[in-house]
């Protein structure tokens, strides 16, 4: 949700309103180009305006730009108005985000149960250990090198499949070891790969908080489904400067 500002357009459609000498916006008339041009931005910035903020007062909005215009005495002080803003933009963009997530959650609910099941029957699986996160994991290689942290760059290759080993992406098929900082990936990959050493090969069963959860990226063709846990084998190469 884009923040909720005072565009300048914005400003020069309000200024219509009666600024200067109080005027009626009644009283306007279009007797020029720029006449036209702040009465079509008045009806651009109003159509943004309720689209953005229906709920809004607009007397209260119109009298904040009017004070702010005049320099009249203001009923909030310049320094607070952008972090009252701020504050209520943030809660919205909360609000529009729960609400996405109980529509995924009513077309993925199914995805998320299986996805819950499969990772609860291969706990018991030989050789499956668990963190306190959740992740899942066996050492199929131990290595010898250096061990990584969350906040190494590293080199590996993998392998990422769906629970049912649907192939979604792989550096191991393409041929090419991948680089990069384990700070910029998913949580299962930042916390996974810092259990390793180099020379490490482990596979990761990782639950979907610690992966995508909601929102699984667009490529892939659509492999990965909101809420659902993936599969990684991983083979630490090395623990880069």
């Amino acid at each position: 949700m884009k923040k909720i500002t005072l565009s300048l357009f914005g400003a020069i459609a309000l200024f219509s309103c009666g600024t200067e000498g109080g005027s009626d916006a009644t009283s306007i008339t279009l007797s020029s180009n720029i006449d036209s041009v702040s009465y079509a931005i008045g009806i651009n910035s109003a159509t943004g305006l309720q689209q953005q903020f229906g709920e809004g007062n607009m007397d209260a909005y119109i009298k904040g730009f009017r004070d702010a215009i005049d320099s009249n005495e203001l009923m909030i002080a310049t320094e607070d108005a952008q972090a009252i803003i701020q504050v209520y933009s943030q809660k919205k963009q909360m609000e529009q985000m729960a609400k996405q997530q109980q529509e995924q959650e009513a077309m993925y609910g199914n995805v998320k149960a299986e996805g819950m099941q499969f990772l609860e029957n291969n706990k018991a699986n030989a050789g499956v250990q668990v963190t306190v996160s959740g992740l899942q994991y066996i050492v199929l290689k131990k290595g010898s090198g250096k061990q990584a942290t969350p906040a190494s760059n590293v080199t590996v290759h993998y392998h990422g499949t769906t629970p049912n080993g649907e192939v979604f992406d792989s550096s191991v098929d393409r041929g090419e070891p991948i680089s990069f900082n384990l700070g910029q990936v998913i949580p299962g990959w930042t916390e996974g790969v810092a259990l390793m050493k180099e020379g490490a090969k482990y596979k990761f069963f990782i639950p979907q908080e610690l992966a995508y959860g909601a929102n699984p990226p667009q490529g892939g063709q659509g492999t990965i489904k909101p809420f659902m846990p993936l599969v990684f084998e991983v083979e630490l190469f090395t623990i880069n400067q």
